[in-house]
């Protein structure tokens, strides 16, 4: 296919940004996006790494026999997603073609994507990861037919231009719990988010805050309003969002990775997310004059897991607990020997004598005894 026009690209990049505030909107956004690059069918697919659950959050063209497919191999996929989508395998933004793996996952990896992708005539799935967490991932997906021939370079470059937008989005979704902002009742909708989000015009005019982040401007710990203008106590910061708001107001199409996850400091090791609202029927509705909305909120991963309780419930010895501490965190059997400076074959052991003691025989099974045991720390949700 020839290369993506301007306009094309800009009409993506503001459907994309519309699905933050409205995502039912995100199974059309797909099928555009799958459209442009000649794919069949495309998916945001969620995977908790701890407890081995995945979901498709948002589809297009994906049958349910596909999804079931998909889920009969969740433990095996689980594994596959921790290797592969590491960060020096697969670094944030750069699309990873499957194919291109088949030869290091082994016969067991090779036999479960011919059982997927022969059935549909899929000859290539590209996935690329847009939410990097400590225990979870989202991965965005998209699924060639053989009839299209391979993915090209250019729809690549395609991809890597649209990636920073969708990354953006879904940590935006991902902060909203994906809940619809509702324009009527645009003010009691904002107060009802955990995170702070101030709607911002030229320069960081502070046009409407909501409660979380009214509190934040008064505490002036990370954020405050000078004059009415947001002001952040972080000098390098402060020039951070600065920028991307300007180019927010600009032009969206190039903001790139500018203002996704910008670190405010603090002791409770605050971030900023900037979504431009100044393009687009739907996101211009939100607040008159408004560039952008920023998104402040605490980083959502679980906090690292007491195994204490654990140890004692079953009877643990110390190197048991070290290592299933380690496992609980997503790491592979290999890397927990590894980080603990033994052999794979003592970690293994150490691991069947975990299993004898609990009463499991996976690591699915344990980790999800663990978290029955030992709950992750969650944010607080507000009523």
């Amino acid at each position: 296919m020839g290369t993506l026009s301007a306009g094309r690209l800009s009409d993506l990049i503001g459907m994309v940004y519309d699905c933050s505030i409205d995502p039912e909107r995100w199974p059309q956004t797909l099928a555009e996006m799958c459209r442009t690059i000649e794919c069949i069918s495309g998916a945001i697919l969620l995977l908790d790494l701890e407890r081995s659950q995945h979901r498709f959050a948002y589809t297009c063209g994906l049958s349910s026999e596909w999804a079931k497919r998909y889920f009969d191999y969740s433990d095996d996929l689980t594994l596959f997603y921790r290797r592969a989508f590491s960060k020096d395998i697969c670094p944030d933004g750069e699309p990873l073609l499957l194919s291109r793996l088949m030869e290091r996952v082994g016969p067991r990896g090779q036999r479960i994507y011919a059982e997927w992708t022969e059935p549909q005539g899929v000859s290539e799935m590209m996935q690329t990861v847009v939410l990097r967490q400590t225990r979870r991932l989202a991965v965005f997906g998209a699924n060639r037919h053989a009839s299209c021939g391979e993915l090209t370079a250019t729809e690549l470059a395609i991809v890597r231009m649209l990636v920073p937008h969708i990354r953006r989005a879904v940590a935006i979704s991902d902060i909203l719990d994906a809940k619809k902002i509702e324009l009527d009742t645009l003010a009691a909708t904002l107060d009802s988010f955990n995170a702070g989000i101030l709607v911002v015009a030229d320069q960081g005019r502070i046009l409407h805050a909501n409660g979380t982040a009214r509190v934040m401007l008064s505490k002036r710990e990370t954020i405050a309003a000078v004059g009415g203008i947001l002001s952040v106590r972080d000098p390098r910061a402060e020039g951070a969002l600065a920028d991307a708001i300007a180019l927010a107001r600009a032009d969206e199409a190039n903001i790139g990775g500018n203002g996704i996850g910008v670190p405010l400091g603090g002791e409770k090791a605050t971030v900023a997310h900037v979504l431009p609202l100044a393009r687009g029927d739907l996101r211009t509705r939100l607040v008159p004059q408004a560039a952008a909305a920023v998104f402040i909120t605490e980083p959502t991963d679980s906090t690292p897991q007491d195994m204490s309780a654990v140890a004692a419930s079953f009877g643990l010895s110390p190197a048991e607990a070290r290592l299933l501490e380690h496992l609980a965190r997503g790491e592979s059997v290999s890397e927990t020997a590894e980080a603990l400076g033994i052999s794979t074959h003592t970690a293994r052991t150490h691991l069947a004598h975990i299993f004898s003691k609990t009463g499991t025989s996976r690591q699915a099974e344990l980790i999800a005894l663990v978290n029955r045991v030992v709950p992750p720390v969650h944010r607080p949700k507000k009523d």
